[in-house]
């Protein structure tokens, strides 16, 4: 029985239009990858038997846990069985075809049934785009992409085989998918807007309409068995022989809100995403609107040479790419020290409370994790996150840090103090806590030199993030305002000055900032130092 596959506007627009190089900024759950990139890897893979072509992802994690396991549940709607008609990560079986170029290994590699290859891409991993010969890239998350190194290494190898598959519109084809970005790097792909013919596009949708109305006249012909005249099907040879033409010259670009595939996720899904985002994170991933870069924020010191990747490969490839998402843990992390405390600096409110973890080395302060909760899940339960991704950590040692914020009030769990409450729920799940008061909050012009300078090398630590592991809190870092009063810099804790309301609470977009200030404010003036030679400035 021939199964029917829905596929919201988005999805349809961009296979019909089948560009060589198409480029879809969308918000979140409008099916990127279930239902854009799927069809494509799928077709590339199909249509051109024995071909090479490329996954390109920021990390290797993000492609374990987000990218290869939405095209694999698409496949897999559609009859697409694993270890009959593709295998990942291992040498196909016999009955498989040969690929025209066999790779050097099959660790990342997703192998189909007639020979043609998926090589995973990850930037995070130095040369897994050597010396490859490629028919087609999927570059996902594209905001979090490279492009220095994506245009050295991996867009040259795209140059595939022309004497087998010169006549596909599709060889050499490029798909981008991205949210919109947040900073001036991650918006690489946006000037292929630019590029776009607008004219050749409507063109190609008025061409593959006519190609519609003369196969339902040939359709019709048939049905009435009727003789079809031999201009008809020469006229159609020519409009798909044209289509081609179009198709591999094209550019396809498109930017959507997560609200064109409202049919699906249902409006509570939105309303949900309104009450559960910072502002700034619901505009660019679920409306998809660009948004201005805070160039003299609060943070203004802050670059791109700030972030890292730091994936433990070893560990990420004893997982295979069948895995449980509980196996992603702290042990997925090479930056973290397993024989060093933690030092945390946190934020407590009565409707978002962080916890931003950090462990200073050298000169320094790397901060490896931040974490959230939101309305009815307060402290304990944000504690309990902390505590189970980091189960296999071997120094049960965190060092808290916290200001008189943190005394004689609390406003999220109950009758105790926030400060109490912490110090119970880590004990509580067998860590040691070893506290430090900071005394009254540091003045915000105070704090602004002091940070901004660290981020310049000026002071004694300098602050580096966890691309991976801090995605809300680096855009609530690069989007931080600032105002300026008598007294000097403030922090712009007024959220653009939009209207608040109970699903968009305002403030949502400083207080992670405000537990990652605490965090270095601590390790920077009161270095913690235990009795095995630890110091938060590192090990001695």
């Amino acid at each position: 029985m021939e199964k029917k596959i829905y596929f919201n506007t988005p999805q349809r627009l961009t296979q019909l239009i089948g560009a060589n190089t198409t480029v879809i900024v969308a918000g979140r759950r409008t099916g990127k990858t279930d239902s854009i990139a799927s069809p494509f890897v799928l077709r590339n893979m199909q249509r051109m038997p024995g071909s090479t072509g490329g996954i390109v992802v920021p990390t290797y994690k993000h492609g374990l846990t987000n990218t290869i396991p939405g095209l694999l549940a698409a496949w897999k709607r559609w009859g697409f069985v694993n270890g009959i008609h593709y295998v990942i990560g291992r040498r196909p079986p016999k009955f498989f075809g040969k690929p025209i170029i066999e790779p050097a290994e099959y660790e990342h590699v997703i192998t189909f049934y007639n020979g043609s290859c998926a090589i995973i891409i990850s930037q995070d991993r130095p040369g897994s785009s050597n010396s490859l010969t490629l028919s087609w890239l999927l570059i996902d998350e594209a905001k979090f992409i490279d492009y220095e190194r994506l245009k050295d290494e991996t867009l040259p190898a795209n140059g595939g085989i022309k004497s087998y598959f010169g006549h596909h519109s599709f060889n050499h084809s490029v798909m981008i998918l991205s949210d919109m970005p947040q900073t001036q790097k991650g918006s690489w792909f946006l000037h292929y807007q630019d590029k776009m013919d607008a004219d050749l596009i409507e063109t190609i949708k008025g061409t593959i309409y006519e190609i519609w109305k003369t196969k339902e006249r040939i359709r019709q012909l048939n049905a009435k068995g009727e003789a079809v005249p031999s201009y008809l099907r020469n006229y159609l040879r020519n409009l798909d022989r044209n289509l081609n033409k179009m198709r591999s010259v094209a550019v396809f670009y498109k930017e959507y809100s997560s609200i064109e595939n409202l049919q699906l996720l249902g409006e509570s899904y939105i309303k949900q995403m309104k009450r559960d985002l910072t502002p700034k994170t619901f505009q660019t991933s679920i409306l998809c609107q660009r948004i201005g870069i805070a160039k003299d924020g609060f943070y203004s010191s802050m670059r791109e040479a700030h972030k890292y990747n730091a994936s433990d490969f070893e560990y990420l490839d004893s997982l295979g790419y069948d895995f449980n998402e509980s196996q992603l843990d702290c042990r997925a992390d090479k930056d973290l020290n397993p024989y060093a405390p933690i030092c945390i600096g946190m934020d407590y409110n009565a409707n978002i409370n962080w916890i931003v973890a950090g462990q200073p080395t050298g000169r320094r302060l790397n901060v490896i994790k931040s974490f959230y909760t939101k309305f009815e899940r307060k402290i304990p339960a944000l504690i309990d996150d902390f505590c189970r991704y980091y189960v296999h950590h071997e120094c049960k040692v965190v060092v808290y840090y916290y200001d008189s914020t943190a005394l004689g009030g609390n406003y999220a769990v109950n009758e105790q103090d926030f400060h109490w409450v912490v110090c119970h729920e880590f004990e509580r799940h067998g860590w040691q806590v070893e506290d430090i008061n900071l005394g009254n909050p540091m003045r915000h012009d105070e704090k602004y030199l002091l940070i901004n300078q660290g981020f310049a090398g000026k002071q004694r630590l300098m602050p580096m993030f966890n691309r991976q592991n801090n995605d809300d809190l680096i855009l609530a870092i690069q989007t931080a305002g600032v105002v300026r009063g008598r007294n000097g810099f403030r922090k712009d804790k007024g959220g653009e000055k939009l209207a608040e309301t109970e699903e968009d609470l305002l403030q949502h977009r400083t207080d992670g900032t405000d537990a990652f200030d605490t965090l270095y404010i601590g390790c920077e003036k009161f270095p913690y130092r235990d009795s095995f030679g630890y110091h938060s400035g590192g090990v001695l």
